[in-house]
């Protein structure tokens, strides 16, 4: 089993309940060689770029940006991929802490389905990248506006006047797009959404695609310098010339699910959040007093 860290948070309890599971069931545990100083050392280091294709697993420990690291990472070679949740929000994860012994050993027994995931097959100015979420353009504070062309299977459809360009998967429709006022989409459908951020001029609405549509975008002489964002890391800043080539890619990521109607039942629940203008304490004393009681007690217990 290969872990993936969050690169700042603690996580060295997770790493210690997975660590005391592995050894007593025999099971060897592998991690990027840069994160070997933040696990024990029976925990075998190896090269970034082989992590995924020596596991049969892989155990996502963060939250959702977290999770996207580790699905980029067997992009090549799909493994299933456990994440547990130590974000805050977190539409992919699934597994608390606490519930993570019995999940370990269903995953070693295969005793899960798996959720299949899509990504966006990227050619960013000649550089090869995926994205499991997004794709974006994004204008650098106080630099004007992102202007680029729109070309789907090689044919121009319009111009973009914005803040930001985001294309996203179905998965990413409930991330930048939907904060952007894109619509979301199921995770069951196959299509691309390209939405504009507080648009100025051109396209001004969300255009949904189909999956065997190429996507295209150029930006204009006379756009601003953009950073362009891949699952929400900058990967070119202050570009001011070049193209976007985006293709869809079924099958491209495996999710462990051990509930899925659970699992749907409190996205369903997190996405009502996300239009509350509350802050999260605010919604915890929202809470029953039995209910908040019991959310408090099980926050302090250390896990098992």
């Amino acid at each position: 089993m290969g872990l993936v860290l969050h690169p700042t948070r603690d996580v060295s309890e997770v790493v210690g309940i997975i660590e005391r599971w592995a050894s007593h069931h025999r099971k060897t545990l592998l991690v990027r060689a840069e994160d070997k100083h933040r696990v024990p050392s029976c925990v075998e280091p190896v090269p970034a770029d082989e992590l995924a294709e020596r596991a049969d697993a892989l155990i996502s420990i963060g939250g959702d940006g977290t999770m996207l690291g580790a699905l980029r990472l067997a992009v090549r070679d799909p493994k299933p991929v456990l994440g547990v949740h130590l974000g805050r929000l977190g539409f992919l994860v699934e597994v608390e802490p606490p519930d993570l012994p019995e999940a370990l050993s269903r995953l070693a027994s295969k005793d899960f389905t798996v959720e299949s995931h899509a990504c966006l097959a990227c050619d960013v100015c000649g550089d090869d990248v995926v994205a499991f979420n997004d794709i974006a353009l994004v204008r650098q504070p106080g630099s004007g506006f992102v202007t680029a062309t729109l070309a789907v299977d090689g044919q121009r459809y319009g111009y973009y006047r914005c803040d930001a360009l985001v294309v996203s998967t179905p998965t990413g429709s409930t991330a930048y797009s939907y904060a952007a006022g894109g619509p979301l989409i199921s995770p069951a459908a196959d299509a691309v959404v390209v939405t504009p951020s507080s648009p100025m001029a051109g396209i001004s609405r969300s255009v949904v695609l189909a999956p065997s549509e190429s996507i295209r975008l150029d930006l204009q002489p006379h756009s601003a310098a953009v950073a362009v964002e891949m699952d929400g890391l900058v990967i070119k800043d202050a570009a001011t010339e070049g193209a976007v080539e985006i293709h869809y890619r079924r099958d491209a990521g495996r999710v462990v699910r051990f509930d899925p109607q659970r699992y749907q039942e409190r996205n369903q629940l997190k996405l009502s959040l996300l239009d509350l203008p509350f802050l999260p304490d605010q919604l915890r004393e929202l809470l029953p007093d039995e209910l908040r009681r019991e959310r408090d007690q099980r926050e302090l217990e250390p896990p098992c």
